[in-house]
């Protein structure tokens, strides 16, 4: 350690005294300017090993870096694509039909235009001020290099750049733009390399797409649409040397945000330019300078539409392939969601708040999803992201109580279990357990006897714990986490208002499972994304359905029958859940009325809907069919506009029975009191609700055989041929029976 000390003593020393020495011989100079070439002579002697060694590396330096470039840019040279894309990093959003809608880590919109697409004047106006001599030098211009050293050296800075359209493109989608010699050096190399591989043309039409004009737009095409709000091709030459105009300064000259009149003023020397250059006319250039330029009075709509989405797509890729490589990707992210369904979903919460607002509601939030992709269709995470108080959190994500929208996932189970029949009695009598608990019905009615259908269909309170008492909290629970609910606790964390909706899930949660049932039972976890595409346009990742059948068919159709069921709902709801077309559906509602939910499906689309408070601040009595029902009802009537009516169709096992609506048995004769009930296979009541009544004879004074009794087979439903209409009216119709009786 000491002697390397030392050494480094030693050197610094003989550097010092070489110094010494060389102010010596100015001061002799200046003393006497004759003695200024022995002096020099004198230095040369003393230094010309240092500057040997120093032009050796420097000539060194300048023959290793063309080859080193060269090797390092080599695959970004190969095609137009790759080196338009070369410094895209971040990530672009785009939705279902791949329009972008969102950036993550400052990522560009990427849209191009071939130049044979473009009108003739775009690119006449670009080279006409930015270099006019392109189509004739070799990719960098000698007097434009002079020029800016002149000008450096005036200044005493690296300021002028003196570059053609060629060194500029090459600056902008593979250097850096730092200003150094040996930046400019590898400029000018890779400037010749592009010129060797592509025609003009090819290179004018890569600089226009990846030239920066302000407001974010990057390209011609992104420029037409922030500026004017058109596509490119639909530019007026007025507008093109407008956009061709700003290009040394895009923020400054910019006329939406930066100096309008400085951009206007430019405009006039681009036109100059172009008639000078035999582009346009001067007829031609006085009426571009005539034109009344009209701008786009909105901005482009990116990070604006579903931000809540936007983060969840955020971090499924980060958790897919960490945060690091995710900011420098470059990928273009094909999401699930439909931008017009997005929009049209955040404007239907964003209202329904609105109107609210004197019921003490201040947020809402949606999901709509395809139940057999899990693909997330439009998501609204709250009424407006801009919201200070209530706008950040997704609550869609936010665990919240789900109110009676839980008690289909307990009737389902039961169900499942052959524990009940949509035709089982259950007692809505008051009752108090134990523990002091005493459930009520929502308008603290008691009916005494319901059958399933009726208890589900009007969300009555007393027979869905009766239920719960059957298939227990354990099972319970289990059950919802296999339709994808993972949010609840323990079974010793809940008594037996867990099938009320004591236990919190998040609204997104409780969608999936709705999705399942409308899926045949089968659940498909939700995505935010179809595919992933690198900077070079490589798809790297699609993504698989993973389908799981957590729940057979038949039940899956016996709870949606029951859900669907118009009639059976009417004495609670009358139409408020109604919709054009069958959909099987659910409210929920906190006692407090903390929360309230919607959520139901068509075969094809489910989408859950939640209104409250993010404080979890009582409403003013808003219950779910008045607060979240007039959303779901607009979110799936538009959704669904022009797609076909779809049914709930039984499967093979099913059977089909007509019981009598009071004791759910079997029914011989057919009465008002007659309506179809499904059942699984082995479930059929076996007793007969009328086997007391003695039918009023008709007199058939022709003798007749002693007649057969009249027999109900347990027929399995056949497979339709056709899509069957399932009559959302469960009551069968009077028929005539005559029934004979022998003298």
């Amino acid at each position: 350690m000491d002697s390397g000390l030392e050494e480094v003593k030693d050197k610094v020393s003989a550097v010092g005294e070489d110094l010494t020495l060389i102010k010596k011989d100015f001061d002799k100079v200046r003393r006497d300017p004759s003695l200024l070439g022995s002096v020099t002579r004198e230095l040369f002697h003393t230094f010309k090993k240092p500057i040997l060694f120093g032009l050796i590396g420097i000539i060194l330096i300048l023959i290793l870096i063309p080859p080193l470039t060269y090797l390092y840019f080599i695959r970004d040279l190969s095609s137009k694509a790759s080196i338009i894309n070369h410094k895209n990093a971040g990530v672009i959003l785009v939705d279902r039909s791949d329009k972008p809608f969102f950036t993550l880590y400052e990522g560009r919109t990427k849209h191009t235009a071939s130049l044979s697409s473009l009108p003739k004047y775009i690119p006449e106006a670009v080279v006409s001020v930015e270099d006019k001599r392109f189509y004739q030098e070799p990719g960098f211009s000698i007097q434009g290099i002079g020029r800016a050293l002149v000008n450096d050296v005036k200044q005493n800075e690296l300021s002028q750049g003196g570059s053609t359209i060629t060194q500029q493109l090459v600056k902008n989608t593979l250097l850096t733009q730092e200003k150094s010699f040996l930046r400019k050096y590898q400029e000018i190399f890779l400037a010749l390399e592009v010129e060797r591989r592509f025609t003009k043309d090819d290179i004018l039409e890569m600089y226009l797409n990846t030239v920066y004009f302000g407001e974010g737009a990057y390209g011609i095409a992104d420029a037409a649409k922030t500026y004017f709000g058109k596509d490119a091709d639909k530019l007026t030459i007025s507008e093109s040397a407008l956009l061709a105009a700003i290009l040394p300064a895009p923020s400054a000259y910019s006329p939406l945000t930066g100096n309008r009149e400085k951009a206007f003023s430019r405009q006039k020397i681009v036109l100059s330019e172009m008639e000078t250059q035999g582009y346009i006319t001067k007829l031609e250039e006085e009426k571009a300078l005539n034109q009344n330029i009209v701008f786009n009075p909105t901005s482009v709509d990116i990070n604006q539409t579903a931000p809540h989405f936007a983060l969840m797509v955020k971090q499924e890729l980060i958790d897919k392939y960490g945060e690091q490589k995710v900011a420098n990707s470059g990928f273009t992210v094909k999401t699930t969601i439909d931008l017009s369904d997005q929009h049209y979903a955040e404007n239907v919460v964003k209202t329904q708040v609105a109107n609210l607002r004197y019921n003490k509601v201040t947020n809402g939030a949606a999901v709509a999803l395809d139940p057999k992709t899990g693909e997330i269709l439009a998501l609204v995470g709250s009424h407006d992201w801009f919201d200070e108080n209530n706008g950040k959190i997704n609550m869609a994500l936010r665990a919240r109580q789900p109110g009676s929208s839980f008690k289909p996932i307990v009737y389902t189970r039961a169900l499942e279990r052959r524990l009940i029949t949509p035709a089982t009695v259950l007692d809505d009598k008051p009752i108090k357990y134990p523990d002091g608990y005493e459930p009520m019905d929502y308008d603290r009615k008691f009916r005494d006897e319901v059958l399933v259908r009726r208890a589900l269909a009007n969300s009555l309170n007393i027979p869905a714990v009766h239920v719960l008492e059957k298939v227990g909290i354990p099972d319970t629970l289990d059950f919802a986490k296999e339709l994808g609910i993972t949010s609840l606790k323990s079974p010793s964390s809940y008594g037996l208002s867990l099938v009320l909706g004591a236990g919190e899930v998040p609204l997104i949660q409780m969608t999936e499972a709705y999705a399942t049932f409308a899926n045949n039972g089968i659940r498909v976890t939700p995505t935010t994304i179809i595919e992933i595409k690198d900077k070079k346009g490589e798809i790297i990742y699609s993504h698989k359905v993973n389908p799981i059948s957590v729940l057979s068919q038949d039940v899956a159709f016996l709870i949606s029958s029951i859900l669907s069921d118009n009639v059976a709902r009417a004495e609670e709801f009358g139409n408020a859940l109604n919709i054009s077309r069958p959909a099987a559906v659910k409210t929920g509602t906190t006692n407090d009325y903390k929360d309230a939910l919607t959520i139901g499906y068509t075969p094809s689309l489910a989408v859950g809907v939640w209104v409250g408070n993010n404080d979890n601040k009582p409403m003013d009595s808003i219950a779910g069919s008045l607060g979240a029902a007039p959303i779901w009802r607009q979110i799936m009537e538009h959704m669904l506009s022009g797609t076909p009516v779809e049914k709930f169709t039984p499967s093979s096992g099913i059977i089909k029975l007509t019981i009598c609506k009071e004791k759910g048995l079997r029914i011989r004769i057919a009465t008002s009191s007659a309506i179809n009930e499904f059942f699984l296979p082995g479930t059929t009541p076996t007793k007969y609700c009328d086997e007391n009544i003695t039918p009023t004879p008709s007199i058939d004074l022709t003798p007749t055989p002693t007649p057969q009794p009249i027999v109900i087979q347990d027929t399995p439903t056949p497979t339709p041929t056709a899509q069957p209409i399932i009559p959302t009216d469960t009551t069968a119709p009077t028929l005539p029976i005559q029934i004979t009786i022998n003298p």
